[in-house]
């Protein structure tokens, strides 16, 4: 009743065999059937990444001294889990030739863990990117502008544009959005990179009349605000003549927005799975907007194609 409570699962190891037994607990937590298995029964559940790790480890729990414990994960079919091993070595406790310990299953407190991680590497992700902007801002204001009065002008209403496009990325908790078109979100995300007086406006975008929702707004906006991000610092808006073109398809079902630029520093492709903004926009397009994202490396500019359904945006 005690392990139950506490979600403990037993197991016992004997040494000379190298037979596991476990209880029901251990055994449905690692997605094996009942009865006496062995390490390398186990084995076939252990993420590959981390075999060879847990192997080292269990081979060698005897000539540890005292308490241990070994954190990885298992795979039980699609789902996968974090478990923790632990025991005592130097042979303490054991009786006959079998050594005792139990499994905990930790997937929660990873789970959270990696959260964490991941929003400390946003925040920090994001911090270098806002600093970025405000130094290309400044550039730009500097090209569309004669005076210096006119320069700071121009500076303060693209920060304020960029200040309330951040809002949309990071909405304040307990602040309800309502529904906006698709039209008016772009505008407000983009203001801060469009004109630059030299020869009109850099962004145009050609729309329908589309209802996005609260929750897909805030994903949508973090993945134009992260693009805009590295069109400023890489891509067409990046240089004086650059342009930015956004176009929306829909049908029936199905959303496809279009993001095309032209006229910025030759394109190259990146090598490897790009850094932590491309996971970013990724995980943003396939977790919340249920969509995908294709990128196309064409030398005149860069075009990215997001695809989604029209009911998973207007939530």
């Amino acid at each position: 009743m005690a392990t139950d409570a506490a979600g403990v699962a037993l197991w016992s190891w004997n040494v000379d065999t190298d037979a596991i037994s476990m209880d029901e607990r251990a055994h449905g937590l690692w997605g094996v059937p009942s009865g006496p298995v062995t390490f390398t029964d186990l084995s076939a559940n252990i993420h590959p990444e981390d075999l060879d790790r847990v192997r080292a480890a269990f081979a060698s729990t005897r000539d540890v001294l005292g308490a241990y414990e070994v954190e990885f994960r298992i795979l039980c079919g699609k789902e996968l889990r974090w478990v923790s091993a632990r025991g005592r070595g130097d042979d303490q406790g054991i009786v006959g030739r079998v050594m005792f310990g139990v499994f905990l299953d930790v997937t929660e407190r990873k789970m959270t863990e990696e959260a964490r991680e991941m929003i400390a590497g946003e925040m920090g992700h994001r911090v270098k990117n806002l600093f970025s902007i405000a130094s290309a801002l400044t550039m730009i204001s500097e090209r569309s502008t004669r005076t210096s009065k006119e320069m700071s002008q121009d500076l303060r209403l693209r920060l304020s544009a960029l200040n309330r496009a951040h809002d949309l990325v990071r909405p304040v908790p307990g602040d309800p959005k309502r529904a906006a078109h698709l039209g008016d979100l772009l505008a407000m995300l983009l203001a801060p990179y469009a004109g630059d007086g030299l020869g009109g406006d850099r962004v145009h975008f050609t729309v329908p009349e589309l209802l996005i929702g609260d929750a897909s707004a805030t994903a949508l906006a973090l993945v134009v605000h992260e693009l805009a991000t590295n069109s400023i610092k890489y891509g067409a808006l990046s240089t004086a003549t650059g342009t930015l073109d956004v176009t929306c398809l829909v049908d029936v079902q199905d959303a496809v927005i279009t993001w095309r630029e032209r006229g910025g520093p030759e394109v190259i492709p990146p090598k490897g799975n790009g850094g932590y903004g491309s996971r970013l926009v990724s995980g943003a397009v396939s977790g919340q907007l249920g969509g995908s994202i294709d990128v196309e490396w064409p030398s005149e500019g860069v075009i990215i194609v997001l695809r989604t359904s029209k009911a998973r945006l207007a939530t």
